[in-house]
This record gives C-alpha cells, structure tokens and sequence, in this order.
C-alpha cells in the first residue's frame, strides 16, 4: 500500500507507468478505477496464445483482471528475485526460481554454462514428459486388457445393464432373507393391469422399470435367446449383448448368470476401467514441476507486456510499439492505416464501433489457405477515393500480405481540410452530375428525333404523304413558335445570370482594395464554416473505446484519438528526404490559356457593370 505509483497522461487520462516489477505486483493495490481496460479476449490480439491460455483459468475466453492478478502473485511467490519481471527476458534464469520441485527440474534442461531456461525449452520440456507419460500408459493397457481389442465394448455392454443387474440381485437376496418379500419384490398385478390399457413397445418406460426377470431366493438372470427366455423385453437385447461380449469370453456358455457369476466378471474388466481412467490428460502427478517451470517462463516473459497492454495502453499511445490489439497495417489510397483490429461480424462491430467518430474502413483479407476481416481506422487525408470495392494489401504483424477489399465503410470527418473542402467538392460533384444527366438526356433527345427524321425520311421516299397547305402552315407555326420560346428561355436565364454576376461585380468594386480579401474569406467561411464545426466536434470527440468494445474488451477509460495522435497513426505517402523529382511531364496536358480567359471575362463583367450603372 506504500508503493509510489508514476502516471502518463495520454489520450486525454491519466494512464499509471508500469516499468518496474514492484509496479507489476503492486497492481493488486491499484484503483481498478484507474485501469485502462478490465478484461480482453483471447482471440484476436496479437499476443502468445498459450500463455493467454494459463491466465484464463476459467476457459471463457477472456481475460479480466482477478486472473491477471492472480497470475502475478502466483509466480512471484515462486520467484526469489521478482526484479526479472522488467529485465525483457526470454524465459526465468534458474538462480530466480525459488521453488525447488521446479529449480530441480530446470537444471535437468540446462546444458553446462547456461543460466536461462526460456519458453520454448520449457514448452519443449512438458512436450516430452506428456509423450513419455502416454508411452508408459499404453504400455500398461497390455494387461488391462482380458479380452484385448474387445475389452472395451464389453466393458460398454456391462456398463449398460449394471444398475438394473445390481438391481435384481439385491432383489434376490431380500426374497431369501424373507420369503414374505418375494411377492413384493416382483411385479404386482396392479402393475401388469396398468399397463393393459396403454399401447406398449419393448422401449416403454414402464416396462422397463419392471424387474430384470423373476426375482426369487437364490434366482438367476436367464441368458436364453428367444421371446421366452424369461428376460424383461424391455431389456432382453442388452441382457444378449451383455452374454455375447462378456459372459460367453469370460465365463463360457450357460443358461444363466448366478450373482456370484456377475461380481466375478465385474472383477476380471475391473482393470481395464481402472487403467482407462487414468489416461493421462496432460503430465502425470510427478511431473507437475515441469507443468509450473512452463508457467513460471511464460509469466516472466509476458505478464509485464501485458500489463502494458491492458492497465495501461502504454505501448499505444507512447507509439514505441505495437499495442495487442494491432494485428497489422492496410495499405491504400497512399496511405498506411496502423491502427487495424480483427473483426468476426463486421455488421454486428460497425454497430458499436461507429460511437468512436472514427472513419473505419472494413475489409474482407485473403491469402493462400486462409481468410479474415479487418476494420482499419483512417484518420489523416480525405475519404473522396474510399469506396465499396477497392483494393489494398494488409501485411500482418508476421509480415504477410494479404488481398484487401473494402466491404463497409463507417463515414466520419478524417481531417479539417476534408471538411473545409467537403461543400466545394459536393457542388462540383452536383454540378457534374447535373451536367452529365442534361447532355445525355439532350444527347437522348436529339438521337430520337434523328432517329424520327430518318424514319420518316424513308417514309417520304416509299410514300410521300400530300400534306395540304393549311396542315403546312401549321405545323410551320408550331416549330417557329416552339424554337422561339427555347430561345427566350435562354435569353432570360443568360440575362438572369449576367444580371447577378453584374451584382457581384458592381459590389467587388464598389469596395476598397483592402476589403476584398476580407470579403472572399468571408464567403470561403461562410460555406465552409459549418461543415469545419461538425467536424472539429467530431474529431475532438474520437475515442477507441467503441472500438475495441465491440471485438469483446471492456475498455473502462475515455480512450480519446485527438487531432495530431489520430495524424501519426496513418501515414501518408511522401518522397523520401533527398529524393530528386523530374517536374516535366511528358504527357502532361496542354496548358490552356487559362490567364487570357481570366482576363477577358473580367473586363466582361467590368464594362457589364459599368453599363447597367
């Protein structure tokens, strides 16, 4: 309790430093209130899985924070020096283990000279003891087995009828302490009667409860074959089985099994039921030390990474690492997204994950024998080329490549430039679309109409119609009167327009020189305003919380991504320092004379102004 705790502020929190082991098996005294996370999964991190194995004691498939604990306290009371915790080793050093069972069996593994058992010897250790514990029980299963590759089903076929023999020989011994009980202990008429009136089968329940076969002093189950042999129906075909398997190999041929029959055969399979339930699950009871020295390298090894990665966030928010959660970098659109989690339902996470205010980008990822989805967040650049559809390639922590393809895509604000660009971008867009559907419905139009005058044209060829003068010269009018009105549509839609431009023109120059710079920022502001204050609020407001949540962790602090730590996860491509660049482009387009156009719509809009006063 008094152990001086250090603390980093990141992410917006406070964050407690775990450097030392004293930090480490001190975390038992820490506000849980203070821990970043408070549980995480076993699957879908980057980290050993067998160690995450031995910390989840109750096999849920996660890891909370009592079996963290209780996994720092169990090997530091195995430990003389806890200081190895924070020495970055490979393993425990044998003058560390303080528990001889396990120190004996360690120096059994070290060749002269070395002083470290790492895991992997460790590993390899308890390999080889569970291989010789598996030998050695085979190799008693030669004994254990009276009848040999039939030993086991007629072990089966005794265990299927020992309660109800068990039964009928208590029965019989009870008629032969009083003969009074031999009534009772058979079935009564009431019983038979009741069933009279049901429809009956040999697997009816009630039949079955009925004793094995007659029950008498001194009586014995019949072993007869046939539908008067005397055996209950409802168990005439195990009572076979029982006689084919066990009773004939072990006793030889008989009309009926007396008790003393049943224990004795009971007695010769006794053996194999004992030596099937001592199969080794894992290593025998002597070889326990073998089981902990594992255990202890692995918790030396990891458990103050972990720590880092679960108390604190450490290895995430200092950038020095990888954090667990990590399992790879997405490359696309010239950019490496870093922060790129496992995903099993993309739907089911981009529910929760889209409460981070984080644009995520999910992809399905495949290679050679295998498949996986990711959720990779963006934020840096824009999102105008992230669509349904394109590729990228995710390398995994292994360094493995992977085809990636966008599936879904969780849309939030990446930047403030995107947002400040986002209206001018969405009216050039409106505007192309517009311009597009008017010429290919104009292009439409004149297509049918040249289509109409071909078609008639060959009409007039094969036939042509004697219209008279009147029908002429209405139809004349009509086409006069219709391209008329088109016209006028045009003039008063250019007048409309030169009337505003000459607005704005009159307006500009009725201002001094110093004015107009504040009036266009002014506008640029007033369209872009907007659309910058969503997108501030929502990139302020970004945290990994939800993110995270939704793949099974129960992350306890306000994890936030501001502005310049959300920048560093994902890079953006960039000429390395020094790099020579050729700035000609030898299929660049040619260069219109943008300069001459400038120049004359302004004296337009000038002599515009200057003559609608």
């Amino acid at each position: 309790m008094s152990h001086t705790w250090k603390f980093f502020l990141a992410g917006g929190f406070d964050q407690v430093r775990i450097d030392t082991a004293a930090d480490l098996v001190n975390l038992k005294h820490l506000d849980q209130k203070l821990w970043v996370a408070l549980s995480c999964p076993t699957t879908g991190v980057e980290f050993d899985a067998s160690t995450l194995a031995l910390l989840d004691s109750d096999n849920d498939g996660h890891i909370r924070a009592p079996e963290l604990l209780a996994a720092i306290d169990w090997a530091a009371t195995r430990l003389d020096d806890i200081k190895v915790f924070e020495q970055k080793l490979g393993g425990v050093p044998l003058a560390a283990i303080k528990d001889e069972a396990v120190a004996a069996v360690a120096r059994g593994l070290l060749k002269d000279g070395e002083t470290l058992v790492t895991v992997d010897a460790a590993s390899a250790a308890e390999a080889e003891y569970s291989a010789r514990a598996l030998a050695a029980w085979e190799a008693a299963g030669a004994s254990a087995r009276p009848l040999g590759d039939a030993t086991a089903a007629a072990c089966a076929a005794l265990a299927a009828v020992k309660e109800k023999l068990d039964d009928f020989f208590v029965r019989c011994r009870l008629a032969a302490f009083d003969a009074r009980a031999e009534d009772a202990m058979n079935a009564s008429d009431d019983s038979f009667k009741a069933l009279a009136t049901a429809p009956l089968h040999n697997d009816h329940a009630e039949i079955a409860a009925l004793p094995l076969a007659k029950v008498g002093a001194g009586a014995t189950v019949p072993l007869g074959a046939g539908i008067d042999s005397g055996i209950n129906p409802a168990w005439a075909e195990r009572i076979g089985a029982l006689r084919e398997a066990v009773v004939v190999p072990l006793l030889g041929a008989r009309p009926g099994l007396s008790e003393s029959d049943w224990l004795a055969v009971q007695d010769q399979l006794a053996v194999f039921t004992v030596w099937q339930a001592a199969k080794p699950a894992g290593l025998p009871p002597e070889a326990e030390a073998v089981r902990d020295l594992e255990r202890l390298a692995r918790y030396v090894r990891d458990l103050l990474t972990l720590a880092n990665n679960f108390v604190a966030f450490r290895d995430f928010y200092t950038r020095q690492g990888k954090a667990t959660f990590q399992i790879g970098t997405l490359y696309l659109d010239g950019r490496a997204a870093e922060l790129c989690i496992a995903v099993n339902d993309a739907g089911k996470h981009a529910a929760l994950a889209s409460l981070s205010r984080i644009c995520l980008v999910y992809c399905d990822c495949a290679r050679p024998g295998a498949k996986q989805t990711i959720a990779a967040a963006f934020t840096a650049g824009d999102a105008d080329q992230l669509m349904v559809g394109r590729n990228g390639v995710f390398y995994d922590r292994q360094g493995r490549d992977w085809d990636a393809t966008i599936t879904r895509i969780v849309d939030h604000p990446i930047s403030l430039r995107q947002a400040f660009w986002s209206p001018y971008k969405k009216l050039a867009r409106m505007v192309a679309e517009q311009l597009q559907k008017l010429a290919a419905s104009k292009a439409g139009a004149i297509e049918g109409k040249l289509a109409e005058a071909a078609a008639g044209a060959v009409k007039k060829v094969e036939a042509p119609p004697a219209k008279p003068p009147a029908q002429q010269a209405a139809v004349s009018t009509f086409d006069v009167g219709k391209f008329a009105g088109i016209f006028a549509a045009i003039g008063l839609a250019v007048g409309a327009i030169g009337t505003a431009a000459a607005s704005v023109v009159t307006g500009m120059l009725g201002l001094k020189w110093w004015q107009m710079p504040l009036v266009i920022v002014g506008l640029m502001l007033l369209i872009s305003g907007p659309a910058v204050i969503v997108a501030w609020f929502k990139l302020h407001s970004r945290t990994l919380g939800p993110i995270l949540d939704a793949n099974g962790w129960a992350v306890n602090a306000r994890a936030r991504i501001n502005i310049p730590f959300g920048t560093s996860l994902t890079q953006m491509a960039k000429l390395p320092e020094g790099a020579e660049r050729a700035l000609t482009d030898p299929y660049a387009e040619k260069e219109k004379p943008w300069k001459t156009y400038g120049f004359i719509i302004i004296v337009l809009f000038i002599g515009l102004a200057w003559w609608t006063r």
